[in-house]
């Protein structure tokens, strides 16, 4: 985003070149430039010919000869740009400060072409340009408002330019800028303002400029670019929990207007729209905020699209939504577990594999989270497919996908209604491969997910169907979890035999107690000194949540031991 309004530079007039009294210096410069004006295809304007010549005019008190220099940089910059040195920017920073509307319009329209380039946009701010541009956006004339604000817009999309701009006095002129009654300004302003919102410190900034009530108020403006540059720009601010907590407190208005803005024509407004929606929705007053602005019906039809940016948006936002239980019975009754299960798919480009790869994480991720708290909602869950499609997807997707996917299964193998279903459907045979997964976190949750359904299952035939095999077994995975030396998958192994010894299945009890290392692996762990929980002594680093762990392992050790 950024550049000069291309209205706002006029086209390079010879006639003025002509002026009276001119110095023999002056005069022999304006034969040169216009030789290479007229064969400009032969000869580099950087070359020391017509730069040094139109130098020679911008030095000039003719302001004549120095409007004329100024067109002439900006019509060059506009078509030839590179990497500068100073002799090249010294003169055009010199006519910046020249009194003259059309001076100023010119030269801020050359620097800002100029800062199209990387490297000039770093000398650009290191010789001093930024104060000039201040000066400018605090013109009476719009024109040179417009070059201005362009200028600072490219300026800006360099990281090491960012802090400097923030710090220079340009946040509170810009944001006033954002609020002008001209389009090309309000835009070149509302981008500039964008650009500044991608650290920590210039966020803080802007919120102290003042510029979170006029983006919100931009929100509503006919142009899409000054709506994808406020909207994008709000998401920005709204990643930090202090920000959040001004937006929520002082713009009550703004939920709704994102909310509409998700219906827009422009598809990059609407992607930006649920962005924002889903930052803002870290925070639990705003997760019901937007279900009660009705955002759940635009999120559907976004996620929904064949526009896999807008897909992951939407999915996003709802991953964030369903973490609030006032808005699972919502989420469900408004039509989103097909579609959610459905976005649960073999990635077939891999060029999109990124973006597919978290559309699948945040897909299942809801899930899990509309399953967190209801029984009705696990079977709604269940019936609308979702095991099915994990336990054929699973074990052939990355890690980041098993990891969702099989912490979505721990939470549906809590339901005493569901056990004896996803046992039927051979989920532990695609569970325990997963627990020997390089991944800690898929280990876990696989093991998480064979605990939660070895409890008061009834008939466990499955488990010692599975007893060997596949992978090791059921058999493998509790002597891996014992030996772990990590005091989660510890706690689950242990926790798991104890249901197996007490749930009554004769077969099962047989086979634990012909397990040699099982039996040893947990005599172990029964016989483990824990460190006291009275508190540290003085010097002492003793974590009293592990402490209370290793007690609680060593006593379901201890009851596995005795039934053994």
């Amino acid at each position: 985003m950024g550049g000069c309004c291309s209205s706002c530079c006029g086209g390079h007039s010879q006639d003025r070149l002509y002026a009276p009294l001119l110095a023999e210096s002056e005069r022999e410069a304006v034969s040169v430039l216009l030789r290479y004006l007229e064969n400009r295809g032969e000869e580099d304007f950087f070359s020391q010919g017509p730069l040094r010549a139109l130098t020679t005019l911008v030095y000039s008190s003719n302001v004549d000869l120095q409007r004329s220099a100024a067109l002439a940089f900006a019509e060059i910059t506009e078509k030839d740009v590179e990497a500068v040195n100073e002799e090249t920017l010294s003169p055009i920073l010199l006519l910046l400060q020249s009194p003259d509307f059309e001076v100023q319009r010119a030269a801020s329209a050359a620097l800002g072409n100029l800062a199209v380039n990387n490297d000039n946009k770093i000398l650009i701010v290191e010789m001093g340009g930024l104060e000039p541009l201040i000066k400018q956006m605090q013109s009476s004339n719009v024109e040179v408002q417009c070059n201005a604000v362009g200028c600072i817009t490219n300026l800006a999309t360099h990281e090491d330019n960012k802090v400097k701009i923030a710090r220079s006095g340009a946040l509170v002129p810009l944001t006033k800028l954002a609020k002008s009654k001209d389009e090309r300004v309000q835009r070149n302003a509302t981008g500039a303002l964008l650009n500044m919102t991608h650290s920590d410190e210039n966020r803080q900034e802007l919120v102290n400029a003042g510029a979170i009530p006029v983006l919100v108020s931009l929100l509503t403006s006919s142009d899409p670019d000054v709506q994808y540059y406020c909207t994008t720009a709000l998401s920005n601010i709204a990643v930090d929990a202090s920000n959040r907590h001004v937006l929520s407190e002082t713009e009550p208005k703004l939920v709704a207007c994102l909310v509409n803005l998700m219906g827009t024509d422009a598809v990059k407004v609407q992607c930006q729209a649920a962005l924002a929606l889903r930052n803002l929705a870290s925070d639990e007053k705003c997760q019901v905020e937007i279900v009660q602005a009705n955002g759940l019906v635009p999120l559907l039809r976004l996620l929904q699209s064949n526009v896999p940016q807008l897909v992951l948006s939407s999915v996003a936002c709802i991953r964030n939504i369903s973490i609030h239980p006032d808005n699972e019975a919502p989420i469900i009754e408004a039509g989103f577990l097909k579609p959610l299960v459905a976005l649960l798919r073999t990635n077939e480009s891999a060029s999109s594999s990124t973006t597919e790869e978290e559309i699948q994480c945040h897909a299942i991720s809801t899930l899990r989270n509309l399953a967190a708290s209801s029984e009705r909602n696990k079977k709604a869950i269940v019936d609308a497919g979702a095991v099915d499609k994990c336990l054929s997807l699973v074990l052939s997707e990355p890690s980041s996908v098993q990891s969702e996917m099989t912490a979505c299964l721990a939470v549906l193998a809590l339901s005493d209604e569901l056990k004896q279903y996803l046992l039927g459907v051979k989920i532990i045979d695609v569970l325990l491969p997963l627990t020997q997964s390089p991944n800690t976190e898929v280990q876990g949750n696989s093991g998480a997910a064979l605990g939660n359904l070895s409890s008061k299952v009834g008939d466990y035939s499955a488990f010692v169907a599975a007893w060997s095999a596949p992978s090791g077994g059921v058999s493998g995975y509790i002597q891996r979890f014992l030996n772990s030396n990590d005091l989660i998958f510890e706690h689950i192994a242990v926790w798991t035999l104890l249901q197996f010894v007490e749930g009554g299945d004769a077969d099962l009890l047989a086979l634990v107690k012909a397990d040699e290392q099982i039996k040893s692996a947990t005599q172990v762990l029964a016989e483990r000194e824990v460190a006291p929980s009275s508190g540290p002594a003085e010097g002492d680093l003793i974590d009293l949540e592990d402490s209370e762990a290793e007690s609680e392992i060593v006593a379901l050790a201890s009851r596995v031991v005795k039934v053994l």
